[in-house]
């Protein structure tokens, strides 16, 4: 089974995944066009971090 095919038919992953992708982009936008280097390094981490926090 490839990595499409579980993203797809899992509604959690899939929905994950998309989070993934939207703090990927804002950490783009932090970093370029608004030169914020700290938060969105930490935006970055957290925001793509799947474990669970205890």
């Amino acid at each position: 089974m490839e990595l499409d095919d579980r993203i797809n038919n899992n509604p959690l992953l899939y929905k994950t995944f998309l989070l993934a992708l939207e703090i990927i982009r804002l950490y783009k936008y932090l970093t370029e066009e608004k030169h914020e280097y700290v938060m969105s390094k930490q935006l970055l981490k957290a925001g793509t971090s799947t474990c669970p926090i205890k």
